[in-house]
This record gives structure tokens, sequence and C-alpha cells, in this order.
């Protein structure tokens, strides 16, 4: 998702190679120095002390709306940091701890010595509030008199400036106003907005002076004392009011508890793994943000906290044999933002689903083409994809009733607009110089090129987009026949098995063993070897010896790194296992691939893909796998090579977890047949029992218990209600 439009900020700890960015290894940032916590449209980034500074990428920071309301928190006692002795995110993602103590201090009338004052620092976010609250604790064995600060700035850049977009012009910056315990910081925005960030401090003993709160810390021995710091985030126009730290912490707990993965649940014999799918379960119900038209999955922290079409469409597939309502969610929204006219500066087109919603200043100031923009070939057949993918698990015929006209109208955009020559492929390009110029997930400027390594040229038939529209037309066209649509029912099927027939003539490479990464202008082939060709081993566009043969290209050594399929094979001109797009590996990615198996009798690439993750899962910070990792092969002893600026969280990289595992169990969900088939079900050595509870089907429910033997899997039903058969394919 990051373009060339949308490099982050350089600083002297990130050198630049052509369009590529790495950390030096002497930099601070080197061993992932930041927290991160969300609620809604709020998000704060932190170093490990709790405290926001200018280092590194410039990222840190609270931002709400996509304007960076604090971007300085600085705690310090006798103008000394505290020394951080452990700090980490609680597993439910609530609350970030913080344990701190004093260095070596001279004070008026002693030495106090290290570790002799404890502080514990807790905080959280909640409905655009960020709550910072300190428990001082004395360890001397005397009374301590000394002074705490903080210092505070807010500087309200708007999220495309923190990534490195140059602005010709920017807002004011008004004086701060400070006042008993009081700050107030404001900005005024050249779209007309006020915004205002708000900090106040909890004992009246403290004393705000321009951007500093000053409180003088009174202990006697063995004595504790709590303050907490609330800093708002205003802006015009929207009613906001924080509650008090004790409040707004039991509200946020509720509401994690009850979020929409808190229903069923998985237990396996892999410690390991139980811990990977815990760490998605938090991150997902973190990211998923309530919305008018129900919940729906942000794409990532913290360039994505906002809604992505592309992203919240394969979220919601991860998560659909689990949790249909977020697919739900997903679809009412996007069906309500569907784009309605020619809209050339947003790529716009009648029937086009969103790619991207962004509420920021510069968003509203059309400074950036983001604030509705629609530069997404492939999101338009994945939102009918997950139309059909969601009927089938649901039997939800109300729903699909409600938004058939936007079903409709995007295969009227798939065959009108979609297809520019009329040649039955759907392909992109763009409509200003402002907007994207590659418009698959692989959306940076160098990930589509010929063979010579020249870039390709537009307009351009990506192979995965012609898998979704196969997919999307076949699955719709069950839906259109329960709705009475029959004859567009009959005329989708011909249209899709058309498709198929063309598709495999014009895309298949023989001498590649893969499907073209994509069909140019001309209708010349970029016969690449990319990962996107694993993108056609779930819809059925491919013919049986195509998927034999490409699943194992997929699993061979020059696409699997050890963590994962790579994007690229290193044989390719534009190899560079430190790109974004060009040889690295995504986590989404090899969960789609893994998915093609999910009927299969062959499950050795989705083996092989899950225990790749599950490793790599193990080797990253809290266990929670980002957004991608540079694709250099594994090494013994030495753990995966991080991508500097990849977002993590990350929504689609979360639900990877879930779709992969499904993929190996092959458990299918036809919830008008009130049926669970499981196709040719395994597990990897390292995982002999997996234990699915509360799994629904409508008003019937099901826990399983799936358990490896020596040469075969035995599934066993642990306990059912309502009417559920369960069908073992083998």
């Amino acid at each position: 998702m990051l373009s060339e439009k949308a490099q982050p900020v350089q600083s002297q700890d990130v050198i630049e190679v052509g369009q590529q960015f790495y950390i030096r290894a002497s930099s601070s940032l080197a061993d992932d120095r930041t927290r991160v916590l969300l609620h809604g449209d709020t998000f704060a980034i932190f170093d490990r002390n709790g405290d926001i500074q200018p280092v590194g990428f410039g990222q840190q920071g609270v931002f709400f709306r996509e304007a960076r309301h604090l971007s300085r928190l600085d705690l310090r006692i006798r103008d000394m940091r505290p020394l951080l002795l452990s700090s980490a995110i609680r597993e439910d993602n609530v609350l970030f701890g913080v344990d701190l103590t004093n260095p070596d201090m001279q004070l008026d009338d002693c030495d106090l010595a290290r570790g002799m004052l404890h502080m514990y620092r807790t905080k959280f976010l909640c409905d655009a509030t960020c709550y910072d609250k300190i428990t001082f604790h004395n360890y001397a064995e005397r009374p301590t008199m000394l002074e705490v600060s903080f210092d505070f700035d807010a500087d309200f850049t708007d999220i495309f400036e923190v990534r490195g977009q140059k602005r010709a012009q920017r807002g004011k910056l008004l004086p701060p106003k400070a006042s008993g315990h009081r700050i107030e910081l404001s900005y005024e925005g050249l779209d007309g907005v006020r915004r205002t960030t708000r900090i106040e401090c909890s004992d009246p003993k403290a004393e705000a002076e321009g951007r500093s709160i000053n409180f003088p810390l009174a202990l006697e021995p063995h004595q504790e004392t709590s303050l907490t710091i609330t800093i708002e985030c205003l802006q015009e126009g929207l009613q906001q009011h924080a509650g008090t730290y004790e409040s707004a912490l039991q509200v946020l707990t509720h509401e994690r508890k009850k979020g929409p993965l808190s229903d069923f649940e998985i237990e396996t014999s892999n410690q390991q793994l139980n811990t990977w799918i815990r760490r998605s379960c938090a991150d997902l119900e973190m990211m998923v943000t309530e919305t008018q038209h129900g919940p729906y999955p942000y794409a990532g922290v913290p360039w994505f906290s906002t809604v992505f079409g592309r992203d919240g469409i394969i979220t919601a597939l991860e998560l659909l044999w689990l949790e249909p309502s977020i697919a739900r969610g997903v679809l009412c929204y996007l069906a309500a933002t569907q784009a309605t006219e020619i809209d050339r500066q947003r790529d716009a087109e009648p029937g086009k689903i969103l790619h991207e919603m962004r509420k920021g200043e510069m968003a509203r100031l059309r400074e950036v083409p983001f604030g509705m923009y629609y530069g997404t070939v492939d999101a338009t057949p994945l939102f009918v994809l997950l139309a059909a993918a969601y009927y089938r698990r649901t039997a939800d015929v109300e729903l699909l009733r409600n938004i058939w006209h936007n079903i409709q109208a995007a295969l009227d955009w798939i065959d009108q607009y979609g297809d520019r020559d009329g040649d039955g492929f759907v392909e992109y390009q763009r409509q200003n110089e402002t907007g994207l110029v590659q418009q698959g997930w692989k959306d940076s400027g160098d990930s589509v090129f010929y063979s010579d390594g020249r870039l390709a040229e537009a307009p351009i038939a990506l192979c995965e987009v012609q898998s979704y529209v196969y997919a999307a037309k076949m699955g719709i066209a069950d839906v259109a026949s329960d709705l009475g649509h029959l004859e567009l029912a009959k005329n989708l099927r011909r249209q899709a098995l058309q498709l198929r027939d063309k598709f495999q003539k014009e895309f298949w490479c023989d001498d590649l063993s893969v499907f073209a990464l994509a069909l140019d202008g001309e209708k010349r082939k970029c016969a690449v070897r990319a990962s996107n060709a694993g993108h056609c081993l779930f819809s059925g566009i491919a013919n049986e010896q195509q998927v034999r043969v490409l699943s194992r290209t997929l699993a061979s050594e020059a696409f699997f790194s050890g963590w994962g399929i790579r994007t690229l094979v290193p044989d390719e001109k534009r190899y560079n296992p430190m790109s974004y797009h060009n040889g690295s590996v995504w986590p989404h990615d090899n969960a789609v691939i893994a998915w093609g198996t999910l009927r299969s009798p062959r499950k050795e690439l989705a083996l092989r893909v899950l225990s790749g993750l599950l490793d790599l899962s193990t080797q990253v910070d809290l266990h929670r796998l980002p957004e991608l990792i540079c694709g250099f092969g594994r090494r013994p002893g030495k753990g995966p090579t991080l991508y500097p600026v990849a977002c993590s969280p990350q929504a689609w990289a979360a639900g990877s977890a879930f779709m992969v595992l499904q993929a190996c169990l092959g458990l299918e969900i036809e919830a008008r047949e009130s049926r669970i088939t499981l196709h040719y079900t395994s597990l990897p050595e390292s995982i002999k029992e997996v234990r699915i509870r509360n799994l629904r089907v409508g008003e019937a429910c099901v826990d399983l218990s799936f358990e490896r033997y020596h040469e075969s899997i035995g599934v066993d039903i642990l306990r059912r209600s309502g009417n559920l058969d369960i069908v073992s394919v083998r």
C-alpha cells in the first residue's frame, strides 16, 4: 500500500537507497523501541518509556483523525529521564504498562541512589483521549522530595506529512494556553477546522506553564501516590467528552471482551501457535472499528489506520469461517461508499468500490486524492466475491437483497469500466497524475514489469484480478439464482467460463510453471515469477494440471524463503529482498495462496506456509506478524530481517493465521445446507491437536477436535447443538 507518493520521512537514523529505506545499525530504532495503541480514529505510538520523542522516522505521537495531536511527551524527574525497567502491552492490547525508576540523583539535602523511586505508568486510549497514570512509590528509608515535570508539544502534522509529503503551505499554530493544571495547544487548519489538544493533570498541586506541567512530589518512606495526565484530542464539529481514568478503562475493557471475535475459541497442542492466535485476535479486536454500517477492520498502524477497501475485504475473508459479522460490516460500508459518478481526480467510476478513505486536513483540501479514493482495480471484484462468500457462509438472504443493486453496479463496472478494451480481461490505468500508478495489491510503482526488468505499460491486466473476477461471477451466480435472477445467473456463469478458458491460454507460461504476472496494453506478457499467480489457486480459474504445477513452483526453494513465500523469485531482474513488493514476504499473500488448497487432497503448500509463518511469529516483537518482512532466505541461528517501515499491527497480517489454519483443516461452511465439510484435513508435525469451540452456523453450534496421528487426522465432535451436519472428505 505504500506508494511512490507516500514514502516515510527521512532522518539521520534512516538511509534511502533508491526508493527503499533502511535503519542504520547504530540507530536506537534498531531494537524496536515503539509501542502502539489504537481505539477507533485515535492511535498512538510511544517509545518504550511511554514517552513521545521526535526521533527515528518521526512517527511517534498521538494521532486523531489523521492529525498528530501530540508530538512530544517527556516525563522527567529533576530534569532527568527515568531509567526503564520494563514495558509491555497487555495481551488484550488495552493497556500499556511501564516500570521506571530513578537514576543516581543529587538532591538538595542528600543523594538518592538509583532504584529508590519506582514509577508504574499505565496508558490507554478511549474515545479520542489518551490516559496516562503514574504511580510513584518511595522505597528509600527517608522522605523524598523532588519535582516531576511533563513537557508537551503538538505540531498537528497531517499523516501524509509524517510519511514524507511536503506541503506548500500549512495552517497556523496558536500560542499555548496554560492555566492551573491544564494546557491547551491549538492549530487553525487551512481547511477551516480548529484542532485542539487539551492536557490536564489530576493533581491540583500541579502547575501548568507554557508547554509544561510541573508537579512537586513529596513521599515519606514506603509511601506512594498517583496522578493521571489526560490528553484529549478535540476537533470542531465533533462532540467529545473524556471520562475518568477508571470509567474509561472499564468501558474499553468491556468493549474488547464483547468484541466480534470474543465468541469462538481456538486452542492447540502447540503453545507457540496459541500465542500467535491470541495475539492475532487481540490485534484484530483493536483494529476492528465500529462504524455506522457495522464493524470494519482498519488496515494498519501507523500509515493505514483507516478504511481500505481491499484490506477490509481480505481481512473479512480471512475471518469469515469464524466470524461473519465482520464481512457483513465490510459489505455494508463499501456498499454505502460505492462510487456513483465519474471523478477522474479520485479515479472514481460508477459501481467502483472504495480503495481508501482519509479524514485529515490534506485529504479535505484535496492536496492528496485519498479523501475518497477509488484507484484500485481489485476491490470491486473482491466486493462481489465477498458478498457471495458471505452468503454461502450465512445464508443471509436479507442482506444480499439489500445490497443487490450495489452488487449489480459492481458487476457493471467490471464489464464496462474494468474491461477497458472489451477483451474479457479487467485492466487498470490511472486517471490522473496524483493517483496510484499500480492499482493491484502490489501498488508500489515498480511492481509490474517485463522479464527484462522494464516497467510494464498501462493498461495492465493482473493475473490475480482475473482470478477474483472469475470467483466473483461464479459465486454471485448462485446468489442471483436464489434471488430469482435466473437469466443473470446463466450469463454470469457463461462469462466466467469464457474468462477461464481465455485466461488459461493467454496467461499460462509453461516454461516458468506459473501464470504471467500481467498482460500490458498490447497484451504482451509480463513473464515474471511472482506470488500473484498463487492467488489463482483458490478460485477455480486454473485447470488441475496448472494447479499442480503452480503449487510445486510456489513451494520451491526459489519462492519459499523459510519464513514464507516471496513476492518475487531471486532470478527476476527486479528482485530485491529489501523491496516493498519485489522479493519481500507478506503474511496475507501467503494466507491467500494457502487458501487455494482448502479443497485439495494435497496440503503440502498450506502446511509449509503455516509452519513458516508460525516460526516467524516466534521471532517478532509481541508475536505480532508485521505487514511484511524482507525476503532473505532463512539462515541457521538468525531471525527474520524486518522491513523497517512495515505497519505493525496490520489487519490482514493478523488475519492470516486463521485463513492458513482453515486451509490446513479444509474447513468449509455452507449455511443453506447447514453443513460443515472437512476436505482432506491435515496438520504439520508440530501441531498434534486443534480444538475449535463455539463455531456457529446459523442457529447451530459445534465444538470440534482435530488430532494428528501418524498417517491420519482424527476428527471428534465434542459438542453439537442444533441441526448441523459434519462431513469429512478423505
